[in-house]
């Protein structure tokens, strides 16, 4: 067996393929036998498993202790008002949360990976999970393997199996008998490199090798930026919280009030710093922002990835398909000297015709420019096209005369080539160094005009040769260049420009030689800053990239393993990343990136690898993306910074004035009052309008400014607080209930009106916030305001306070607005 995967095989079952495929009612009934074919079952859309993580919370079981304190000491009113506090947050939260991962769902399957199937006696594409054992799959070069499967028929089939084994080169599979060992299957998990093969499903799910790994092989993924704000900011909250609320408690205890009611007034406090609407206003901004990209043909499979995408200040892409049509013409055929050459067409079209991976659009330019096919050519072998390489060789025959015939980057096959064959000549030159300088010259030319060129060569090997391998790629002789134009897109020229406009540097990272990307950024107005090859990069160790990378905008002859270093690099330099790709030879650069992108047309191993789904291959929707996802973020803090200025400066006044005041400045039950109508007028906060500023410069969390502005706003609050506190007593000499009323009302007029005043970093007159927004606030005010003065009063502690002190009020609640 193959190293690594001898240990823990699964045994495949007795399975046999059916004529014609599985009937449905007999995949349906091995379909309810076997299960879904996934590794584990998904949980994600049970409101039961949602309400359970969030009775875990610690914020919440603080709250819940706090009903069960009130309980236990006879407030019943705290009790309901903490239970109605705890029950409104976690069913808005679950209930909100649900609706946006059935969105979110709905959305991931629009783009959702499909599996060629034969049922019934046709080829169908079914998602992974409804296949069972049985059935018989297609695979091709690009495709993901969805279960374990026994080889059928296989065509110079290579699997990438590194997720099982670690072993990164692709290992080459053939057809055999149940006996054969893994040479005969591919395995869940792996990738077809190049090839198309025939199997038949043994294996789905939990019994899969990869299954029977799982566990071993399951690692918490590496938290994102958004994931690691947010904790950031909760642990800042938890902090707070605790130094505050033991320093009211024991200066309670110091002044020698009572236990019970100084214990509930420190819990009152703890509800009232705990942002427990956080991750529902989470929840619905990133799924809002999800359904408003995917108008703008972008589907967003990990909801964080909203925020990565706004924050991002640094995008990494290939140029074709998104600075150029990807509408590449086969335009010329010349020898070394640049003279037209067909031997050239000849050549590559054998190559092409018979290459089984998966075909570049320079193949299909070439299998276009010639209709008519290799006549009279039968394939024998190939070597598959691999990134370090950078070629591929195919050997065929014709009329008893093996070659084998090399296509790849020209500088490559160059090296490996002695002679050269000149347009019209019938024997082969020596590549002699004159030769050589001529041919980089002819290059360098065609390279200048913005082409693109790929190297043919040839070999004639022994007529009874069986097989090729890398040490056949020598002695060749050189044919001359295919030349190959992919015109320049009309939009990418604007689309650029709204990146850079948006405060994204656009990095070009490709596997083309030097002179054909300078010529497309020229062409579209993209200013190179500097330049580096593949060759240099890896002459630095990864250190001197990072201190580099900054000062390079295109990256040029790169294979996928220099793609990655890139993309690291820049993440060590502080950036935050998105890689835009849909080949192969990108996912390893979507996986290290922060934000993951690629299109609908890409290949299944970038779509599995991505976070976002680029319905329509254009740097434009990218532009509209961004300003989507800080539309997200941006509400998000909206939120944060509601809960860190007033609301903490009206806590922290609470706090402070049982040092000074005969009386609590509110009874819990108010607090519990006060906390519960501030989170409903906070409900609608992430469907508000953003200003243009907002989206105008990438956004991360930053919490030396989140703790600054808590910091200065909640002092201002604090203040305006004190002065207050001295209207009341030494003007309007308020008694207990009195003044616990007359603050209540402003402390809810400030602490939810100021919302006007944050959400924005204009003038609250000039930006509108939604309607929503504004009809809740203004209601919860009212509310707030009218209350004492009705027969649900008295329960909570109210007492109608005389009508001098509300003008007094509204004066100052104007002016700390």
């Amino acid at each position: 067996m193959q190293d690594g995967l001898a240990s823990g095989a699964v045994r495949p079952p007795d399975t046999e393929p059916q004529e014609g495929g599985l009937a449905p009612d007999e995949a349906a009934r091995r379909l309810a036998r076997y299960g879904p074919n996934a590794l584990a079952p998904s949980s994600r859309t049970r409101w039961w498993h949602s309400l359970g993580e969030r009775l875990r919370n610690p914020l919440v079981l603080v709250l819940l202790a706090a009903a069960g304190v009130s309980a236990a000491t006879g407030e019943r009113g705290s009790f309901l008002l903490i239970g109605a506090v705890v029950a409104m947050s976690l069913a808005i939260d679950t209930i909100q949360e649900s609706r946006a991962n059935r969105a979110a769902d709905d959305l991931e399957a629009r783009v959702a990976l499909k599996v060629q199937v034969l049922r019934d006696g046709r080829e169908t594409e079914l998602p992974p999970a409804a296949l069972v054992p049985g059935d018989v799959l297609r695979l091709s070069a690009g495709s993901l393997v969805p279960a374990d499967a026994r080889l059928l028929e296989a065509t110079h089939l290579f699997v990438n199996e590194a997720l099982l084994t670690g072993e990164a080169f692709p290992v080459e599979k053939s057809a055999g008998a149940k006996d054969a060992g893994d040479a005969a299957l591919v395995f869940m998990g792996s990738s077809v490199v190049s090839g198309t093969a025939r199997c038949l499903v043994v294996a789905t799910g939990p019994r899969t090798r990869l299954g029977a790994i799982a566990g071993a092989l399951a690692r918490e993924p590496p938290p994102t930026a958004f994931t690691l704000g947010l904790r950031r900011f909760g642990m800042l909250i938890v902090r707070l919280t605790i130094l505050l609320v033991l320093s009211v408690l024991f200066a309670n205890l110091l002044f020698g009030r009572p236990l019970v009611e100084s214990f509930l007034f420190a819990l009152a406090l703890t509800v009232g710093l705990t942002p427990e609407l956080l991750p529902m206003v989470v929840t619905v901004t990133l799924a809002h922002g999800a359904m408003r990209l995917s108008a703008r043909e972008v589907i967003v499979k990990r909801l964080s990835a909203i925020h990565d995408l706004g924050s991002m200040d640094v995008l990494c892409s290939d140029k074709t398909g998104t600075l150029t049509e990807a509408r590449i013409a086969l335009v010329d055929e010349v020898d070394i000297a640049g003279a037209s050459s067909g031997a050239v067409l000849d050549w590559a079209r054998v190559n092409a015709a018979f290459e089984t991976g998966l075909k570049s659009p320079l193949d299909e330019a070439i299998l276009a420019a010639s209709p008519s096919g290799p006549e009279g050519w039968r394939k024998i072998d190939e070597v598959p096209f691999d990134f370090e390489r950078r070629r591929i060789s195919v050997l065929a025959e014709r009329e008893g005369r093996r070659c084998l015939v090399v296509k790849g980057a020209p500088d490559d096959v160059l090296a490996l080539s002695s002679r050269h064959l000149r347009a019209g000549a019938s024997q082969p030159e020596p590549l002699d160094a004159a030769a050589r300088a001529l041919a980089k010259a002819t290059f360098e030319a065609i390279g200048s005009k913005g082409c693109r060129a790929l190297g043919v060569a040839w070999r004639e090997v022994e007529p009874d040769r069986s097989h090729a391998d890398l040490a056949d790629e020598r002695d060749l002789v050189f044919a001359g260049f295919a030349v190959f134009l992919d015109p320049p897109k009309a939009s990418a020229r604007e689309a650029v420009a709204s990146l850079a406009a948006l405060g994204v540097a656009l990095k070009i990272v490709t596997g083309d030689d030097e002179r054909v990307t300078r010529h497309v950024c020229e062409t579209l107005g993209l200013p190179v800053a500097g330049v580096a090859t593949g060759p240099e990069l890896d002459a630095l160790t990864d250190e001197a990239l990072m201190m580099r990378v900054d000062a390079v905008n295109v990256f040029c002859r790169i294979n996928p393993t220099q793609k990655a270093r890139i993309v690291r690099a820049l993440r060590r330099r502080g950036h935050v990343v998105g890689y835009l790709g849909d080949g192969i030879n990108d996912a390893p650069s979507l996986q290290a990136a922060d934000a993951g992108l690629s299109v609908d047309g890409a290949v299944d191993v970038a779509k599995e690898a991505a976070s976002l789904i680029l319905l329509r291959n254009d740097l434009g929707v990218l532009a509209e993306a961004v300003r989507e996802g800080r539309w997200a973020f941006s509400n998000i803090m909206k939120y944060v910074m509601m809960g860190t200025s007033s609301n903490f400066g009206n806590m922290f006044s609470m706090a402070g004035g049982v040092l000074f005041l005969p009386f609590l400045p509110m009874l819990p039950v108010q607090i519990l009052l006060n906390n519960l109508l501030y989170d409903v007028s906070e409900i609608p906060i992430p469907l508000d309008r953003v200003d243009r500023e907002d989206v105008a410069r990438p956004h991360g969390w930053d919490m030396g400014f989140v703790r600054d502005f808590m910091l200065t706003l909640g002092s201002v609050s604090s203040v305006f607080d004190a002065l207050t506190f001295a209207l009341l007593l030494l003007v309007f000499h308020a008694g207990e209930a009195t003044f616990q009323t007359a603050w209540f009302m402003e402390s809810m007029a400030t602490q939810v009106l100021v919302v006007f005043v944050i959400r924005t970093r204009g003038s609250p007159l000039a930006s509108r916030p939604s309607p929503a927004l504004a009809v809740t606030a203004l209601v919860v005010v009212a509310t707030a305001l009218f209350l004492p003065f009705t027969p649900l009063g008295p329960p909570f502690g109210f007492h109608a306070p005389p009508l001098a002190v509300l003008p007094a009020l509204g004066l100052m609640t104007a002016l700390y607005l």
